[in-house]
């Protein structure tokens, strides 16, 4: 079997990918690379679904490149507007033609001795293995398992005559055209389903075990276009984008520190939006506080408009069993439906799913520490793009992949041939890597790295502050570990010279 040597091998085409091919075009220009993508399409999570209605669930300011701005008037896009910007930007930059599709990572092994990895991929249909071998493994690929998504058992299931759908897999000919239809679930896939369906649908019920945040906001934001009048383009949009990023961290932190009055303030909001017959704390008082979970944002306020025309209505309740005709509630009472919809969440993959070796020896991920979000302790020269849960994910994937680029080329002026990260501190206390208590985190968060209750293991979801630290900070600390061919990382010395 050959194999193709490449200086930085990248996982994944969806945003985080293309933005990494990107950085490393324009901060390693002597670097070779590749983009490994297991589907046939650029654009991740934003080609995989295609459910009605579906959008970004940050404001495109920050959600889009810093070093492509989002020029659209629309803050909250569609899918296919955020799929187009994606691939058109792989093109404008040459991207494209560094993507390998049809190529799924299953394995990847680091050898000492060679300061490599050995990257093995099954391609296409028939599963051929391909072989890699690169200087640093970029991992791009999220945290959702593309090939399937989250469906509690249901008592009677099987016993609906009707048709069962999880967005996840929407089908392209669904027709609900005069249907009644029952969306499960209080998440974002639920609240943009909902009103996205009445347009065709008989009736759209909205069925829920317990409420969430609900937020409504503007769709469109023409900071940028204000200001691009009498300023340069690109300070319009650097002015907008930062103007995204205060308000979503202000937002954030209010919510955190003063959680009853959060409460109160997303409460009248909402009650200002509902019809009377709707009661607010039934169906929209969370049991939790404000950003325990993310929120749900719904672009002007089009769920309680669907609420208040009658075309959609909500069930806060718990499911007894599915039946022919529906599904009977707890309370007795039965939705009927031609449609369910399965909008019970997504399921979470550490690290796309590989298995990884560090010189022979199995990489338990529970068992290892995140550094700077971004790096896994005693796993040299790789790398992972891992997004806020309170803003944009492209913003610290961003940041992520400049840091890269700067280790990168920090070893290359040193003639150093790995970095890894390594925790010698035994009062460093282990907490999840992902700090939600959404039910898809909390059923697969014991797959992956944890995060330390201090810097540089700590994950802060501070823009700012990793701002400072990945794009302006050293990449020389006390936990990094820098080491030349043939050490073995086990036993290799601190390098504090490096």
């Amino acid at each position: 079997m050959t194999t193709e040597t490449l200086d930085v091998l990248v996982v994944g085409a969806g945003l985080s990918g293309i933005g990494a091919g990107y950085h490393l075009q324009n901060r390693c220009p002597g670097k070779t690379y590749a983009i490994l993508e297991a589907r046939d399409a650029i654009g991740g999570t934003w080609d995989l679904f295609r459910y009605p209605g579906i959008r970004s669930d940050s404001d495109m300011f920050t959600l889009g490149y810093a070093f492509r701005p989002w020029e659209d008037g629309k803050a909250i896009a569609d899918g296919a507007s955020i799929r187009d910007y994606v691939r058109d930007t792989a093109d404008r930059y040459g991207i494209s033609d560094r993507i390998r599709f049809h190529h799924r990572v299953k394995r990847a092994s680091w050898s000492s001795a060679e300061a490599r990895w050995t990257v093995e991929a099954e391609v296409g249909e028939a599963r051929e293995t391909r072989r890699f071998s690169c200087r640093f493994l970029y991992l791009c690929s999220g945290y959702y398992d593309y090939h399937e998504g989250y469906t509690p058992h249901f008592e009677g299931r099987e016993s609906f005559t009707g048709e069962i759908v999880h967005p996840q897999f929407w089908p392209e000919d669904l027709d609900y055209t005069g249907k009644r239809v029952v969306v499960i679930g209080s998440g974002a896939t639920a609240v943009t389903l909902v009103p996205s369906m009445t347009d065709k649908a008989a009736h759209v019920t909205m069925l829920q075990r317990s409420p969430s945040y609900v937020l409504s906001l503007p769709d469109e934001d023409h900071t940028a276009e204000q200001l691009g009048r009498f300023l340069p383009k690109r300070f319009a949009f650097g002015a907008a984008r930062w103007k995204h990023v205060m308000l979503s961290m202000a937002f954030f932190q209010f919510c955190r520190r003063f959680p009853e009055r959060a409460k109160r303030m997303l409460r009248k909001q909402v009650a200002a939006q509902l019809p009377d017959h709707i009661d607010v704390d039934t169906h929209f008082r969370p049991s939790y506080n404000p950003w325990d979970q993310r929120l749900c944002f719904v672009p002007n306020g089009d769920l309680f408009k669907a609420l208040r025309a009658g075309t959609a209505s909500i069930a806060t309740d718990h499911i007894e069993r599915f039946t022919p005709e529906g599904i009977r509630l707890q309370s007795g009472e039965t939705l009927a439906a031609d449609i369910i919809v399965t909008a019970t969440g997504l399921k979470m993959l550490a690290l796309g799913g590989i298995d990884f070796e560090v010189d022979g020896e199995a990489v338990t991920l529970p068992e290892h520490l995140s550094y700077k979000g971004m790096m896994i302790s005693e796993v040299p020269n790789m790398a992972i793009a891992l997004g806020y849960t309170n803003a944009s994910w492209t913003l610290k994937a961003d940041l992520t992949s400049m840091y890269v680029c700067r280790l990168l080329n920090h070893m290359d002026a040193r003639g150093l041939d790995y970095c890894l990260p390594r925790n010698d501190d035994p009062g460093l206390d282990e907490e999840p890597i992902i700090d939600l208590a959404a039910g898809y985190v909390l059923r697969a968060i014991d797959q992956f790295p944890k995060q330390g209750s201090k810097a540089p293991w700590k994950l802060y979801q501070n823009y700012v502050l990793d701002l400072l630290t990945l794009r302006y900070g050293s990449v020389r600390d006390d936990a990094m570990v820098f080491g030349r061919r043939g050490e073995g990382v086990s036993r290799v010395a601190r390098r504090q010279a490096a």
